[in-house]
C-alpha cells in the first residue's frame, strides 16, 4: 500500500509578483530578494524533515525557492505537469480596467463549470489538470518516496488541491495562496487529506514589508 506526506508549496516572490504583473506558464522569471528571504526561511523552518525526493515545475523560480533541500543531495525532478497555467496573450501585462473585465469574465466561467474558457493563447483548468494528473501519477508512480516536497505555482496549486482532494475544478477558489505558504497533504492508501492548509507560519518573522 502506498502512504505518502506531500508538502506542496508555492514558489517565492518575484518581481512580478510584487508588480502585480501576470506571469503564468510563458514567463520564467527569477526570485526577487523577498522571494529568496521566504524560500530560506522555509528551508530553516522545515530542514529537519527527511524528504525523499523533491519535485518543481520546469519555471526557475519553483527551483530557486527550494535550492537549499537540493543542496542538501535530496534528489529531485522537474515535471512539465506542476508548471504554472498558462495565461496567453496577458502574460507579462500589469492589470487594466479593460483586462480585469475580461479576466473577471473567465473566472466567470471557470466558477460556472466552463472549464474549458481560457485566455487567447492559454490554457483552460481542464487542460491544467490533465497535465497534472500525469504529474501526479509520476510523483505516486514510487512507493519508496514516503515524504516529498512539490513546489508549484498559485493556480496551479489550486487545481492540484482540487485533484487531490476530489473536489470540482470550479471550486479551485477555496484554496487561498501566497508566495511559499505550505499545504500538507497525506495519502493513506486510499484518499488524500490536507492536514495542514495555508499555513505561513515559517514566515512569520520576516520584514512585514517583503
Amino acid at each position: 500500500m502506498v502512504q505518502k506526506t506531500l508538502y506542496i508549496i508555492r514558489h517565492g516572490q518575484t518581481d512580478l509578483n510584487k508588480q502585480g504583473v501576470i506571469q503564468g506558464r510563458g514567463i520564467n522569471s527569477d526570485l526577487n530578494d523577498a522571494g529568496r528571504k521566504q524560500g530560506a526561511a522555509f528551508f530553516n523552518t522545515y530542514q529537519h524533515i527527511a524528504f525523499d525526493k523533491i519535485y518543481i515545475s520546469e519555471l526557475k523560480r519553483t527551483q530557486q525557492t527550494i535550492q537549499q533541500f537540493i543542496d542538501l543531495g535530496i534528489p529531485y525532478q522537474k515535471l512539465a505537469g506542476l508548471d504554472e497555467l498558462a495565461w496567453g496573450i496577458y502574460e507579462g501585462h500589469a492589470a487594466t480596467p479593460e483586462n480585469r473585465v475580461i479576466f473577471k469574465q473567465v473566472m466567470t466561467d471557470w466558477q460556472e463549470g466552463r472549464l474549458d474558457s481560457k485566455f487567447e493563447g492559454g490554457e483552460s483548468p481542464n487542460e491544467v489538470a490533465t497535465r497534472e494528473k500525469e504529474a501526479l501519477d509520476e510523483i505516486m508512480s514510487h512507493p519508496d518516496e514516503k515524504t516529498v516536497l512539490i513546489c508549484m505555482h498559485g493556480r496551479a496549486m489550486r487545481l492540484f488541491l482540487c485533484l487531490l482532494t476530489g473536489l470540482p475544478l470550479t471550486k479551485m477558489d477555496e484554496f487561498p495562496h501566497q508566495n511559499v505558504i505550505l499545504y500538507k497533504v497525506t495519502y493513506d492508501g486510499s484518499r488524500f487529506e490536507i492536514t495542514e492548509s495555508n499555513n505561513s507560519e515559517h514566515l512569520q518573522n520576516l520584514p512585514a514589508d517583503l
